[in-house]
């Protein structure tokens, strides 16, 4: 066993932000995604996964916009979403202030 910390070796200064993958196997992926202050997904970019998505913002704050209806979702650290597969999405803003943490868990 490998003892880890979530908010341990942050990248500084970044412009994008940076995925990490802390388990994968066939039937789920786990990520911490680090977001930049101020960050916001091109308008041009939506994810769009092939699994259900469950994350949880652990620092900072973010909203995200959801392509078919333009509906908006606000997270505060401890807020969770549940994103069904094929529901395109993408970052309208993070927190000025701090770095935005995210983990994310992809399964089915």
């Amino acid at each position: 066993m490998n003892k880890q910390n979530i908010y341990t070796n942050l990248p500084h200064n970044l412009s994008e932000e940076l995925f990490e993958t802390l388990i994968s196997n066939k039937n789920i992926k786990i990520q911490r995604i680090v977001s930049p202050k101020s960050f916001k997904s091109p308008k041009d970019k939506w994810f769009n996964q092939n699994r259900d998505e469950f994350v949880i913002l652990l620092q900072g704050s973010a909203e995200l916009v959801f392509k078919n209806n333009g509906e908006k979702v606000y997270l505060k650290p401890g807020d969770y979403i549940n994103i069904p597969c094929n529901r395109e999405h993408r970052v309208f803003s993070t927190d000025k202030q701090v770095q935005t943490i995210w983990l994310a868990i992809r399964y089915k």
